[in-house]
């Protein structure tokens, strides 16, 4: 019997003949591929299976190979749920949804194959060079395996927009692209948190955040902040800020579980930072981060609300992390997705992610493709036109 051969330098035309197949957690662990998958990313193959192991609810977690026999070239995630494909539709439409789905309690309701991570941005493994091939196979293989696993619906869920030219391919296999509630970025190449407020901020909003900042500064007790990379003791603590954060969210997705809080740094210490706001000893707030190459990437976040509007503690999180970050050196910071407004009086930018969006049916599909502009969540923001680069979301 043959073992798994995982040869890192295949041609690309071997990539092209490759063919997709269904894979479980055990196999793919036993490939020396999977050691490597995403390696370029912050959420390398650890965090795929940190959320396989912490965020189950809800989810149904499988992987598909790209191969030529024993030759792997990817391994793609994915995971399978059952999707509210109106949840991005504004205030005006939940009351007429409401009552249809008082007679029709699966409308806009259907089993879906995502492709893609079940917290945060897709991304396509293998190289860079590959991508274009492994991208075509995936076109090619989808609609067959989703049958396979009885979904009606297949979604690229979240690809970051500089993946549009190498997935422009699906378009031709009767997907269609929109944007999904974007992150954003901001460029922190400056000598400190001063430097950004005079070069970014215009003198009004410079007045207002100082001022906001100084109502933290003045707290009794004083509020105070650590840096760790494992937050697992402290999870009791943290997680119910976090969910009185998510509570709030008028989108919801993923549920973080205190087993994820309490693994994520001793699974990634490389790349997880938790900066944590007591006040007293108590606290009030944390931030999770994530690190890689030059850039900080805000992913959640838990507060207080028994103070955290009194104490103006999200503008004092995002200058402790900014401030934080320049002096170790990073010079971009990424957040995530929602509470856009704060975040362009900030004078962040928009980092457009994509949904690609098809039905198995293909009869059902064309008719969907008239939906979605209507369905996409981007338009029932109000913020999101504000920022310089808004028509970024679809060019």
């Amino acid at each position: 019997m043959h073992g798994n051969v995982d040869r890192a330098n295949s041609a690309p035309a071997s990539i092209e003949t490759a063919t997709l197949r269904i894979a479980s957690r055990d196999e793919i662990t036993r490939l020396p591929r999977w050691s490597r998958a995403f390696v370029n990313e912050r959420k390398d193959h650890r965090f795929y299976e940190l959320l396989e192991d912490t965020l189950a609810e809800g989810f149904d977690y499988g992987y598909f190979i790209a191969a030529n026999g024993d030759d792997v070239h990817a391994i793609q995630p994915y995971f399978v749920v059952d999707q509210d494909l109106l949840a991005g539709t504004g205030d005006r439409a939940k009351p007429l949804i409401a009552a249809v789905r008082r007679l029709w309690p699966r409308f806009m309701r259907a089993r879906t194959l995502m492709l893609g991570c079940s917290a945060g941005e897709g991304h396509l493994d293998g190289d860079t060079e590959s991508h274009p091939a492994i991208a075509d196979l995936l076109r090619r293989s989808l609609v067959r395996l989703a049958r396979e696993l009885d979904c009606v619906m297949i979604v690229f869920k979240e690809f970051p927009a500089k993946y549009r030219a190498t997935l422009q391919c699906l378009r031709a296999a009767g997907f269609a692209r929109i944007p999904s509630m974007p992150m954003t970025k901001l460029t922190i190449d400056f000598k400190d948190f001063e430097d950004y407020l005079g070069q970014k901020l215009s003198p009004g909003t410079r007045a207002t955040l100082r001022r906001k900042l100084r109502v933290a500064a003045r707290a009794k007790p004083a509020i105070t902040m650590s840096v760790t990379s494992d937050a697992s003791a402290l999870v009791d603590e943290l997680h119910p800020l976090y969910l009185d954060v998510f509570a709030r969210s008028s989108l919801q997705f993923e549920k973080l579980t205190k087993e994820f809080l309490g693994e994520i740094g001793k699974r990634m210490p490389d790349k997880v930072r938790f900066f944590i706001w007591r006040q007293d000893a108590r606290a009030v707030a944390f931030a999770l981060c994530m690190i890689h190459d030059d850039g900080i990437y805000h992913e959640y976040v838990g507060f207080d609300y028994a103070v955290s509007f009194k104490l103006n503690l999200y503008y004092r999180v995002f200058r402790d992390i900014i401030e934080w970050a320049i002096a170790n050196g990073y010079r971009h910071f990424h957040s995530g997705s929602l509470n856009y407004d704060p975040k362009w009086h900030l004078r962040q930018l928009l980092d457009p992610v994509d949904l690609y969006v098809r039905h198995t049916s293909g009869v059902v599909n064309a008719g969907l493709m008239h939906l979605l502009p209507i369905m996409e969540p981007t338009r029932a923001d109000p913020i999101l036109p504000n920022f310089a680069n808004y028509r970024e979301l679809w060019d």
